[in-house]
């Protein structure tokens, strides 16, 4: 059985009502937890396991229930005694783009490298890690190096890692900071799953032409550049997808997280890249047609 893990931060979600001041649904996502959920529904014979650290408060308990019955792996979830998951708001207007509001300075996602943390686990048993630009970003410095440093001797020892470069400037101290770490992310990741506009804000990359010669030479051949509604771009210089455009746009949150799984899961099915590519797109399309980050089941 190929086994999976995806590292990162989950968090509570207030998904505000737009036709209602009053109203909010309350859920749980995150952009690594929405891919490992869609990936397990997508592929369930794949063993997927998430890797974060949350509380032993109420909605921590809540979110470790909900992983479970999405068929999750939580064995390697870390609890801190004084820290309690991020929260968010979302709102999202008539054309289904977001805004967010969050709460997570206190958030033990951000200790997740600290005692007892993730890096005591032994990554031998995983075919394949993901991560994103985001679990990089919660962690404060000393964290964030010795995730890399983690993450570089499973490598070496024949693992394979997919990345994909979620850039939230307000999460970095500095953009400077924030080139440097995912540039080395790039460098360690084995199949990249980069959106053409976070690229482009991070590095000032004038065109998709640029974001492509950049990540090759860092030796990047392997995934795609997603480019929204224009559909994926393979990063070996195959053609892109060809798609339809996008109807019925009620909420873009979790697409690009969405296209990762659909993405992956086929990959590691054995599919070929076209397949892949198309499979990442049509469960794009369908959880941008439904409000919050996760569809429910019977959509799914």
């Amino acid at each position: 059985m190929t086994s999976v893990l995806c590292i990162g931060e989950a968090m509570v979600e207030i998904s505000l009502a737009p036709d209602r001041p009053d109203s909010a649904g309350l859920g749980f996502a995150g952009d690594t937890l929405n891919t490992a959920i869609y990936l397990k529904r997508a592929a369930p014979a794949l063993n997927v396991a998430y890797g974060t650290k949350l509380g032993h408060d109420g909605l921590s308990e809540r979110m470790i229930a909900m992983m479970s019955a999405e068929g999750l792996d939580t064995g390697l979830i870390r609890r801190s005694d004084t820290r309690v998951p991020g929260l968010y708001a979302i709102s999202t207007d008539d054309t289904g783009e977001r805004t967010f509001t969050y709460w997570r300075d206190n958030s033990a996602a951000r200790r997740l490298m600290e005692p007892p943390g993730l890096e005591e686990t032994d990554l031998s048993g995983f075919d394949l890690v993901y991560l994103s630009a985001i679990s990089l970003a919660i962690l404060p410095p000393a964290g964030r190096a010795r995730l890399m440093g983690w993450l570089r001797h499973y490598r070496d020892a024949g693992g394979r890692v997919a990345f994909d470069s979620n850039y939230r400037p307000a999460l970095w101290s500095d953009q400077g900071t924030a080139q440097e770490t995912v540039t080395d992310a790039w460098r360690l990741a084995d199949i990249g799953l980069p959106s053409l506009d976070d690229e482009m804000a991070l590095f000032a990359d004038p065109d998709e032409v640029a974001v492509l010669a950049r990540l090759r030479a860092h030796g990047l051949v392997e995934g795609v550049l997603k480019r929204g509604a224009r559909g994926p771009l393979p990063l070996d210089g195959a053609p892109p997808l060809v798609v339809d455009p996008a109807t019925d746009v009620v909420d873009s949150t979790a697409a690009g997280d969405s296209f990762n799984a659909g993405y992956l899961a086929a990959l590691l099915e054995g599919h070929d890249q076209d397949t892949a590519m198309r499979a990442g797109h049509d469960l794009a399309l369908r959880v941008i047609g439904h409000r919050g980050a996760i569809l429910p089941r019977e959509n799914a």
